[in-house]
């Protein structure tokens, strides 16, 4: 009987011996991820220096459980006071479908900016920051604005260094040159951080404004494609590390995590896209005191808004 036992016993072990190893085998690679993501999330806020960019005062709408809307904003020079927004984009996550759809907001849009005289849109920002550009937007379109996100030029082209190292695909339509610090040649390429920016801010065609404009929302989309590649993964941490010391917002690094998961998770990996003023819904004007704007008819552009978001407008 004795015997018998120990057999038991011994099988018993054995039967579980297995699903031990397996268990520890787990263990070790959570600690092995944890460490790897550590320390590239370390290799990145060196890179980005050791002081974190403190979020200046804003005052976001409160959390909506169907969508967020941040807006993204690009500037000459990050930390001066007197700087004018180059970019200014709302990026929506309608959180119900997991889908991201972009509105970008014409600098030059003549805007009625609450407490001064009516300037072009991008003069909030010089003005009273992100709290009064988004105050401004909110009360010409009656949208929400619940976060902000602030990156100057120099800051995006290092964010794109580190993202894509071997650059970020672009099919770049006409040579350019002119004022963007790069040259760009016809065809499909894999642009670096400088080379990006440049494409992105390149205006010195017919288009102007609005090709610069729509080249920034391609970038946009293309960035997004690259971040939610397979190849992206191991590079995540870094980037979220460098992030921290290179782009200003409001949103807790445990939220930009979440967001991120969740746009890299789901969707149908398309983004919508619409800038305002649109189509047949503006007119140039000249104003002493604003120069050459776009005088826009407000309730148009709203209701298309309204329409391309599909969310209730205030």
């Amino acid at each position: 009987m004795e015997e018998q036992y120990e057999t038991r016993q011994t099988r018993k072990r054995r039967r579980f011996r297995p699903r031990g190893k397996l268990f520890l085998l787990l263990i070790i690679l959570l600690l092995g991820a944890g460490i790897y993501f550590f320390m590239q999330y370390q290799q990145g806020q060196d890179i980005a220096g050791e002081t974190e960019i403190e979020p200046e005062p804003f005052a976001g709408d409160e959390d909506n459980s169907g969508y967020q809307n941040i807006l993204v904003l690009g500037i000459d020079s990050r930390g001066e006071a007197q700087s004018r927004t180059d970019t200014m984009m709302m990026v929506t996550h309608d959180r119900e479908n997991n889908e991201v759809k972009i509105t970008s907001f014409m600098r030059d849009i003549y805007a009625d900016i609450p407490g001064y005289q009516s300037y072009k849109l991008n003069t909030a920002y010089y003005l009273g920051g992100v709290d009064l550009l988004a105050s401004t937007l909110r009360e010409m379109f009656g949208v929400e604005i619940h976060n902000y996100a602030l990156v100057d030029f120099q800051s995006f082209e290092t964010l794109v260094d580190i993202a894509a190292p071997g650059g970020v695909e672009i099919d770049v339509e006409k040579e350019m040159s002119e004022k963007i610090g790069v040259t760009l040649s016809p065809g499909v390429q894999n642009l670096n951080g400088q080379e990006l920016l440049g494409y992105a801010r390149f205006r010195s065609d017919n288009e102007g404004d609005f090709g610069r404009v729509r080249r920034q929302q391609q970038v946009i989309a293309a960035l997004k494609d690259e971040l939610i590649s397979v190849s992206s993964i191991t590079k995540l941490p870094k980037l979220a590390g460098a992030a921290q010391g290179y782009v200003q917002t409001d949103m807790p690094l445990v939220d930009q995590i979440k967001l991120a998961t969740q746009l890299g998770t789901g969707g149908s990996g398309e983004i919508e896209r619409l800038t305002i003023p649109v189509e047949g819904g503006y007119s140039y004007a000249n104003y002493p005191q604003a120069g050459s704007v776009l005088e826009i008819d407000v309730e148009q552009n709203r209701r298309a808004l309204e329409e391309f978001l599909s969310q209730p407008l205030n």
